[in-house]
């Protein structure tokens, strides 16, 4: 099939060479020429696992091309998918300007009979309606097109794999021939796939991130519970993972949830609720403790320091979770102010989203080449983000490296017996503190 995908972002980019290359002749769009033109010569703009090589191996098939022009997207598409961002406004909804944008666009430039318009961003109940009479504007012919819903669930990190090896497909429709087509188009995947109206395609997908916050934010309770009782919220998780009616997954307790999905649909179904004038109070909860448990570590570190003014610390980790780049909504943002605010001298290092953060922090921190560059004569050091970089390091090292060895592990990613072997002193998340050395010397 001829497939174009409008938005060369995440979502954009990750579809469009999944799509390519399994068969299907895809041509990505985007306005930013920028982009466009660091992709045409093979290179990804975002840092995603396996995604630039799968980008060079579909452009040498000829099945996968990039460009900036609607005519060209538009001309010979059987199937056009919307995959453009939609950021929050300051209520907490999505905005859909780029959605409304693109689909006018789309509208003056199909010609193509039968044209299948898939709406794959995530957008409200009711916004692929939306998007129907936005094509009508300046589509001369109503036969012209069809729309559908197909929301996306991929991990940022893992998107690739995800999108072989999904646990479901998701095709929202009002048209027969458009859910066959579609259900065609993505067979070769070998993923199940459920056919549902456009609405309910459109809730399943802030339904199931809702879900997955609510998990975290449960977890990062019974962790923080567990702390003041003494249990260890590891031992707790695994205990109620092992129900299958639970699940293990999302229940690893740490300092909460970031990147571009979570906190935006989370705020956005709170904010559809309200319209729909119900006060979604679970969800509500969930988002609050999701802001107090980002910035954990700080109250921590003030808790176990007299006066952080002055002090040197080292930050591992700025993305939101490991293997991406994105630092949108990540927790190391907001510790970073908080500690900034307090006078602390930090050094900061992540494994690719480095270039990222100096856009947002600036001059406010040290970016270090390396990870022991920003452990060595430190007075702290906090591990923000779980690289697997940093959780190979022996907390022996770490100790030999610090001029006074604590450390305030917001992901548990080392074992309590390890820490008590290294002579460190060692706080993480939901699990007994390992404390080697007194008060007086920490305080100092």
């Amino acid at each position: 099939m001829k497939i174009s995908v409008i938005g060369a972002g995440y979502v954009g980019l990750v579809t469009g060479a999944s799509l390519a290359k399994i068969g299907h002749h895809v041509t990505c769009l985007d306005v930013n020429e920028e982009k466009i033109e660091v992709l045409n010569k093979g290179r990804s703009p975002i840092y995603e696992p396996d995604l630039e090589a799968l980008i060079q191996q579909n452009m040498k098939a000829r099945t996968l091309s990039f460009t900036t022009d609607f005519e060209i997207a538009c001309q010979q598409a059987e199937i056009i998918i919307i995959a453009v961002g939609t950021p929050s406004n300051q209520d907490g909804s999505a905005d859909l300007t780029a959605i409304k944008d693109v689909s006018e666009k789309i509208g003056a430039h199909i010609h193509h009979p039968g044209t299948i318009i898939l709406t794959k961003s995530t957008v409200p109940v009711g916004t692929n309606q939306k998007v129907k009479s936005w094509l009508h504007t300046y589509s001369f012919s109503a036969d012209h097109f069809m729309i559908a819903s197909n929301p996306e669930f991929l991990r940022e990190g893992s998107a690739i794999h995800d999108t072989f090896n999904g646990d479901r497909i998701v095709i929202g429709s009002e048209n027969e021939e458009a859910a066959r087509k579609l259900e065609e188009m993505f067979a070769p995947f070998g993923v199940p796939i459920l056919h549902t109206s456009i609405e309910s395609a459109e809730m399943i997908k802030y339904s199931s991130n809702a879900f997955l916050a609510t998990k975290i934010s449960f977890i990062n309770e019974i962790a923080n519970l567990c702390e003041k009782l003494g249990a260890n919220v590891e031992d707790v998780a695994r205990g109620m993972g092992m129900d299958q009616r639970i699940g293990s997954a999302f229940l690893q307790a740490g300092i909460g949830y970031g990147g571009s999905c979570f906190p935006k649909d989370t705020n956005a179904l709170v904010q559809i609720a309200g319209e729909m004038e119900h006060e979604f109070e679970l969800l509500e909860s969930v988002i609050k403790v999701n802001a107090k448990q980002q910035v954990k570590l700080v109250q921590m570190a003030k808790d176990h320091v007299k006066d952080l003014k002055g002090k040197r610390a080292g930050i591992l980790g700025l993305s939101f979770k490991p293997n991406t780049d994105d630092i949108r909504e990540a927790a190391s943002i907001e510790m970073i102010k908080l500690l900034v605010e307090e006078g602390v001298q930090m050094t900061v290092y992540d494994p690719v989203a480095q270039d990222n953060a100096k856009s947002l922090l600036g001059d406010t921190v040290t970016f270090a080449d390396n990870c022991f560059d920003a452990i060595e004569d430190q007075d702290m050091l906090f591990i923000v983000t779980e690289w697997e970089e940093f959780k190979v390091l022996r907390l022996k090292t770490i100790s030999k490296l610090m001029d006074l060895p604590l450390v305030f592990d917001g992901r548990n990613c080392f074992a309590l017996e390890e820490a008590i072997d290294a002579n460190i002193d060692y706080y993480s998340i939901g699990r007994p503190a390992v404390t080697q050395f007194s008060n007086s010397k920490k305080n100092v």
